[in-house]
């Protein structure tokens, strides 16, 4: 039996939580190609299965990559087009880490036709189950949420100054969710200990502004949070139960007001 490309969990409830950058595997063909470093997988967004235990455990589907962004990034356009113009970021296939180190032993990253076949293989079987599980949701609730779970170092030079607030919400600038759902997010979030902002530095990958269609009832809210909130930043990027207690409850509320937020419009 062929082991699919993705972790999956059908749950019940109008709400899907798409961890794209959760996979740390990487094919021995293409590590081959990698450099030692690619070997750490740093940039992965550890633990957010776990972090996101609560959505699953209490109705929610869950959708989670298998294989590193380092082999393929899900939440980039299948064209390659930045999501950022102007702004330093990584492409469909990394051939750098975050802090601007080359993941290739050649300096250069795949040709067009490993292209091709990385996109038919990693990336096209999870956005064909990503689109099957809202279209599944959609039909029998009328709407759903698409809720976009990501995590990064808290300090990163060369994407951002400074250190990043604790809570990024994005939701494409307004495009991908009622501004209702995200008014409902952010009224959860005063007197909490964590710093955050809407529509900052992120705004939403290519799954959010791709999938985020709210006047067609599917709306969509990505969420990145400074690794530093629930885990150790350096290797072996260790999942951290004393500072993950204090922001999944926050989190948890969140993800339950924009789902109530959501039930609450009239359709």
């Amino acid at each position: 039996m062929i082991e699919p490309d993705f972790q999956f969990h059908q749950g019940t409830l109008p709400l899907l939580i798409s961890i794209p950058h959760l996979g740390t595997e990487i094919p021995d063909a293409i590590r081959s190609q990698l450099a030692e470093i690619a070997s750490e997988v740093a940039d992965t967004d550890w633990h957010l299965d776990k972090l996101y235990e609560f959505a699953r455990l209490s109705g929610a589907s869950l959708l989670g990559a298998r294989y590193s962004r380092y082999v393929i990034d899900l939440n980039r356009p299948a064209s390659g087009e930045s999501l950022y113009p102007g702004q330093t970021t990584t492409g469909l296939c990394p051939t750098e880490t975050f802090r601007g180190v080359p993941l290739y032993r050649s300096g250069t990253g795949p040709d067009k036709e490993e292209l091709n076949s990385r996109l038919t293989t990693y990336w096209t079987p999870y956005h064909t189950k990503l689109r099957e599980e809202l279209q599944r949701l959609k039909a029998q609730f009328g709407v759903v949420l698409l809720w976009e779970a990501h995590s990064i170092a808290s300090v990163l030079p060369r994407l951002f100054e400074g250190k990043l607030p604790d809570l990024n919400i994005g939701t494409n600038s307004g495009g991908s969710c009622d501004s209702r759902i995200l008014d409902a997010v952010k009224e959860t979030l005063a007197g909490q200990p964590f710093t955050w902002v809407a529509n900052g530095r992120f705004k939403g990958g290519y799954i959010t502004r791709e999938y985020g269609r709210p006047d067609e009832g599917v709306h969509a809210i990505q969420l990145e949070m400074c690794q530093s909130t629930y885990m150790n930043e350096t290797a072996p990027f260790d999942y951290r139960p004393d500072l993950a207690d204090r922001v999944v409850p926050v989190v948890r509320r969140m993800v339950t007001a924009a789902v109530d937020a959501m039930l609450a419009i009239p359709v």
